[in-house]
């Protein structure tokens, strides 16, 4: 019988897709292992790869189509010998609405080679499972009330979500309490929304958002253009006020004399082997340094090599460090996995493919998911100061600074000399203001010091 491809989960967070582009044609015939078509996360842009052969009967999503529920049907397979105008007149009319009932996935996603659990046979039975357990929240019809989570309809949860909804703050109608449609309806127009006070996230009481509409009346009609948010920055706004909500920040800052750097760096690079066409085997940034001092501060300090969970603390083994790359309208954090083993120049060139694949959305979700902390530097912008916000599960990250020539007092003579202001965002819940500290102090050492980030 005919087999349904579904939009695949590409990441565990991952409820919706685009579908980029279809890479063959109906009537085409497909091998297990062929490149089927190209789905765009927030993030990323994947190739999807066929697990089945047969003939690609039906594309049921057209290639440009936004927002693609996970496990909708996308298109429709013909196995061998089957009648191929058969298997697509019998394809779903509107795939992104079914979700629960849909066959399982039959392509996977090429960088991560992953196989959807395979089950063709149609269950009589109404509580069918769908193919991934990323689709059961559609299953039931309510969220299980626990803790700090809330009485909802799946409708309710969509909607709050696309809205950028924070729906513990929304007042329920529905029976019991429970929040229904029409309450994220009015909480879009500032109706029924509890405002956070005291003793909730940072105990800080916060008014109630404003609604779009109530701020398009404060500008005169014709002064702006609407400009919609696509899926990256929906997910930088809501993940990075989830952080500043529910994570507990403290900073601390140092300003770091980075001469030593940038002679070693000056010299590292001139010594850089060079191939037959002059180009350099290697060229270090000031940034690779910090990367690695911050991955060596890490295994010095390893109780600050941590992530916060309800269970207990994460104690990581490896320095995992996150690096900001900045994207038209978003950033995105590639990760360099082990960075406190790795040598300056294998961190440099690493960093350096990291970010043009970033550029163009061709990184793998396993190269920009995870990581133990992280740094942003807006020191090529001329910041002298800042402070980032901490990207969960992380407990810390590092905001870089410019290096500005200064005047510093040595041996009681006034000098000048190279400094960078750093600051480091903590997550008070894992890290307290005396390991903070003696991180920070930790990286100083190391920055100011570029000989030991090499013995």
């Amino acid at each position: 019988m005919p087999t349904n491809i579904l939009m695949p989960a590409l990441s565990p967070t991952m409820e919706k897709g685009n579908l980029a582009r279809w890479l063959k044609k109906e009537g085409d015939k497909i091998k297990s292992g062929d490149v089927i078509a190209e789905i765009e996360t927030d993030k990323a842009t994947m190739e999807y790869e066929a697990i089945d052969d047969g003939t690609l009967a039906k594309i049921v999503v057209p290639e440009g189509t936004q927002d693609v529920a996970v496990n909708s049907v996308i298109a429709v397979l013909a196995g061998e010998g089957e009648d191929v105008k058969a298997a697509a007149s019998a394809a779903p009319v509107n795939a992104p609405e079914k979700k629960a009932e849909a066959a399982p996935a039959i392509a996977r996603p090429s960088p991560q080679r992953q196989e959807a659990p395979r089950d063709t046979a149609p269950k009589p039975s109404p509580t069918t499972q769908g193919a991934r357990s990323s689709s059961k929240a559609a299953a039931g019809p309510q969220q299980v009330a626990h803790g700090n989570r809330v009485f909802s309809s799946p409708l309710a949860r969509r909607l709050a979500k696309e809205a950028g909804i924070d729906l513990g703050r929304v007042q329920g109608s529905g029976p019991h309490g429970r929040v229904i449609a029409r309450d994220i309806d009015a909480a879009k127009s500032g109706k029924g929304l509890r405002a956070l006070v005291a003793g909730g996230p940072q105990g800080v009481a916060i008014a109630p958002a404003m609604s779009d509409q109530q701020i398009l009346l404060l500008y005169e009609p014709g002064s702006y253009e609407l400009a919609p948010h696509d899926g990256m920055r929906r997910t930088i706004a809501q993940r990075l006020t989830a952080s500043v909500q529910t994570v507990p920040h403290f900073y601390l800052t140092m300003d770091c004399d980075i001469g030593k750097v940038l002679a070693a760096r000056e010299e590292i690079n001139a010594a850089a082997p060079k191939d037959k066409d002059g180009k350099p085997a290697y060229k270090l940034s000031v940034n690779d340094f910090v990367i690695k001092a911050l991955a060596l501060a890490l295994q010095r300090i390893p109780d600050a090599n941590v992530s916060w969970t309800e269970g207990g603390i994460l104690k990581h083994k490896h320095s995992d460090i996150g690096v900001a790359v900045a994207l038209p309208r978003g950033l995105i954090t590639p990760i360099v996995r082990n960075a406190e083993s790795k040598s300056l120049s294998a961190i440099s060139n690493e960093m350096r493919d990291l970010a043009a694949r970033a550029r163009v959305r061709k990184l793998k979700p396993q190269e920009y998911q995870g990581g133990t902390s992280s740094v942003s530097n807006l020191g090529m912008y001329g910041i002298k100061h800042f402070t980032a916000v901490i990207n969960p599960p992380q407990s810390t990250i590092l905001a870089v600074g410019a290096v500005e020539e200064r005047a510093v007092a040595r041996n009681g003579k006034i000098e000048a000399a190279h400094i960078m202001s750093v600051t480091l965002s903590c997550d008070h819940r894992s890290v307290d203001g005396a390991l903070g500290a003696e991180l920070i102090g930790a990286f100083k050492t190391l920055i100011e010091n570029p000989v030991m980030m090499v013995v």
